[in-house]
Formats: structure tokens, sequence, C-alpha cells
């Protein structure tokens, strides 16, 4: 008895993908991340020095002269300002190294999708033909989608749907597939099961992408800077420069503190954003060599 022809589909055309892209909810404006990395820190540092500082001169024109103190106030202003210390740094300490992790799982789920392309892309590869030409070559336009596409789109807050289209396109071609052996299911439900594990991998780096600080958050971590500040505005000190040292102090390490969140939140965002240089790497040394 002969054997059955291959159903594989053809590859419809597609739509120009570059035009398909979606604005994911950010609380940072992008701007912010299109900055490098050291004038982004001293921008921030230093606008949370000058406007710290700028309330301090502002609460001892016009609001101290209106109060009376006496020699227990800055023991009294003391403690107050390490209450809310211990509670803001260890509110801010937990959300600081919630967004590193975040970060660092970000990195990681972009080296796991590629590695599950590759995987994907060996078993594909033995497949009879003509499936394996047809799944081979959608899978390489799906990896330069990626590349090409979908990251410069995560750069700017977007999510694009060039390399979505593709892998439809895959999807279907790989369920079009029937094998006629026993071999050939064999190795077509190992390659099912890579498809599988490739899309979830996917679908957790798209989750990252449209990842985030809730406004909630941030309107905690501004609201508790501002107080944190602003409690050491009622010390008592003749000397405005000593004062001011102090204010400085206390804005300049919360600048350092907000720095890395910010930059921390959005792994896939802006200029020195998380690279596709796993992907390129499956591009170069694995895919393009068998063509």
């Amino acid at each position: 008895m002969g054997h059955r022809p291959h159903a594989v589909r053809s590859r419809a055309p597609r739509q120009p993908p570059d035009k398909d892209v979606t604005q994911t909810g950010a609380n940072v404006p992008l701007w912010v991340y299109n900055i490098p990395l050291i004038p982004l820190a001293v921008i921030m540092i230093v606008a949370i020095e000058v406007a710290a500082l700028c309330g301090l001169v502002l609460v001892r024109r016009y609001l101290l002269p209106r109060l009376q103190f006496h020699d227990g106030v800055n023991d009294a202003v003391s403690g107050t300002v390490q209450a809310i210390g211990v509670f803001y740094g260890i509110t801010v300490g937990l959300i600081a190294a919630g967004v590193w992790a975040t970060y660092s799982n970000a990195g990681d789920l972009t080296s796991h999708e590629a590695v599950a392309i590759a995987s994907l892309y060996r078993d594909v590869s033995s497949l009879p033909e003509p499936a394996r030409t047809t799944l081979s070559t959608e899978l390489r336009d799906y990896t330069v989608a990626v590349i090409t596409q979908d990251w410069p789109a995560q750069r700017q807050a977007q999510t694009s749907n060039a390399s979505k289209q593709i892998l439809d396109q895959f999807q279907a071609t790989l369920m079009a597939f029937e094998p006629v052996s026993a071999g050939e299911q064999a190795r077509y439900s190992e390659t099912l099961s890579a498809f599988n594990y490739f899309v979830l991998q996917r679908r957790l780096r798209l989750d990252a992408v449209q990842g985030g600080l809730s406004l909630t958050m941030w309107s905690v971590i501004w609201l508790g800077a501002v107080i944190s500040i602003g409690v050491g505005y009622f010390f008592y000190f003749e000397d405005i420069k000593l004062h001011a040292i102090m204010i400085a102090l206390i804005a300049g390490f919360l600048g350092i503190v907000l720095f890395m969140i910010v930059i921390n939140d959005r792994p896939f965002a802006g200029q020195d954003s998380l690279s596709p240089d796993s992907y390129q790497l499956i591009l170069d040394t694995l895919i393009v060599p068998d063509r």
C-alpha cells in the first residue's frame, strides 16, 4: 500500500506587520527610558535634590516661623524620621527587590524562548518534505520578525503582532501535517510538545513586556518619598546650610533608590533595555547555516 502524500497548507500572504502594534500600559513616561542611564541618574537625583531644597526654603520662610520650638523638638522630629524611615525603607526595599527580580526574570525568559526556538527547529528538521522546508522557513521568519519588528516595538512600550501572524501560520502548517508511519508519529508528537513549550515561553515574554508597577505602587513610592523628606524640614537648625546638607543627603539617597526602581521596572523599554542577542545567536548559528 502506497504512502499518502503529506498535507501541507500553502503560506497565505501576510499583511505588513510593522503597523500592527499595541500600546502597553506604563506609569512612567516612555521618554524616561530613552535617556542613557548615567544622564538619567544625574537628572533624577538633581531634580529630587532641587525639589527638596526648594521645599526646605519655603518651609523655613513661611511655616517654621509660625511654630513654637523648644529643646525637645529635635528629639521628637528625630523619632518621627526614624519611624517613617524604617517603614518606608522596608516598603521601598521590597519593591526594589521585586523589580530587580522582574528584570532578571525577563532576561531568563528571552533565553528560554530562544532555546525553545532552537529545540523546535531541530524537531521540525526531522520531519519529511515538504513540511520540513515550510516549517523551517516559517520558524526562521518568526525569529527574524522578533528581532527586527517585535523588539523595536517593545522598546517603545508597544507589543507588535508581526511574529504572531507568522506563528499562527506555523501552527496551521504543523497541524495540517499527517504522519504516515510510527516513526513519523513519534517525531511529530515530540515536535508538538516542543511547540507547546515554545508558545508558553513566548506568552511569558509578552506578559513581561506588558508588566510593571501599578499606579498605586508608584503613588506609594513617591508619596512616601515626599513624606520622608518633608519630616526632615521640621528639625530646628539655626544655620540653614546645615539643614540643607541634611535634607540633600536624604533626598540624594532617595533619588538613587528611585532611579534603580525606575530602570528595572520596565526591562524591555528604552534604548538600554534587554537585547535580542539570544534570538540573533540562534538565527546565526543554527537556522541560517542550515539554509
